[in-house]
């Protein structure tokens, strides 16, 4: 019953003080609490304390009575569990404020360096990547793109067991003629549950999921004797057509890492003009005389 009216309390608290919050801020046209409030406690947690004015411009005005509360209660509960930690850490850890401020300063000049960057990067950064520079990383790095596992290059397709004329389809699935596989396009959209039939490369275990195919146990061995593969179960037909494969640990082929490779490449230009900044600082630095080294 105590703990139930210590969160009532706790509540009617947030509410009032959300609601406050909100009256001071239109009151104030939004600029300042009233002075008279600002050192109110709304918090303890060992020797520190939350104030009124520290949750100022936390409550925007636009919002309800209870959605102020909670965002307020949710506030001060982080507040609580950041101090608690903290006085725990500075009783467990044995740092001296010296080393904790050069940490602190360390940080703060990290993240001042990161954001700079970021944002000179964002304004200098070339996004376009063209195919010869796709092509000629491709070329000189071959040895990285050694493949993973085994894809294909396909047509698959998964009908339903009353799919209507199937003798019709399965020519039409085998055929090359581009009349015929428009009609075949024009099949599978009528009619099967799952297809693919462009020629973009596959992960062969991403095919074969789903399908009773996914128990073959040699799969090098099915690739090279396969070219044309029926199978069903109690629901549906299973085809495939492979048109082309490579093994896990053959080299993979451009295509398949064309889209990695461009990320690389932009990577690379990220870095190279992030050295192109600090290299630039530096160099204007050491023209205008704006540091020194002094030695004994």
């Amino acid at each position: 019953m105590i703990l139930k009216n210590h969160k009532l309390i706790l509540i009617l608290f947030l509410l009032f003080y959300s609601c406050e919050l909100i009256d001071f801020k239109d009151r104030d046209s939004g600029i300042n609490l009233k002075d008279s409030q600002k050192l109110r406690p709304v918090a303890r947690a060992h020797d520190k304390y939350l104030y009124l004015t520290d949750l100022e411009g936390l409550v925007p005005p636009e919002i309800s009575k209870s959605d102020s509360a909670g965002l307020v209660q949710r506030y001060i509960k982080s507040w609580i569990d950041k101090q608690l930690v903290i006085s725990e850490a500075s009783n467990k850890l044995n740092l001296d404020e010296a080393e904790i401020e050069r940490k602190v300063l360390d940080y703060r000049y990290a993240l001042l360096i990161h954001e700079y960057q970021k944002l000179y990067i964002n304004d200098n950064l070339d996004l376009n990547v063209t195919d010869k520079e796709i092509e000629t990383y491709y070329r000189d790095n071959k040895d990285n793109f050694e493949l993973r596992h085994h894809i294909i290059k396909c047509r698959f397709v998964k009908l339903p067991l009353e799919a209507p004329k199937l003798s019709v389809f399965r020519r039409l699935f085998r055929s090359v003629d581009e009349k015929q596989f428009e009609e075949l396009r024009s099949y599978c959209y009528q009619y099967a549950t799952t297809f693919h039939l462009d020629s973009t490369w596959m992960n062969f275990d991403e095919v074969l999921e789903n399908t009773p195919m996914v128990t073959i146990n040699n799969k090098i061995q099915f690739l090279r004797n396969n070219r044309n593969y029926e199978t069903k179960d109690d629901v549906y037909y299973y085809f495939l057509s492979i048109n082309d494969y490579k093994i896990s640990e053959q080299i993979s082929p451009l295509e398949w890492v064309r889209d990695d490779i461009q990320k690389i490449i932009i990577n690379k230009r990220k870095v190279k003009l992030a050295k192109d900044l600090e290299d630039g600082i530096y160099n204007r630095a050491v023209k205008n005389e704006d540091f020194e080294i002094y030695t004994e």
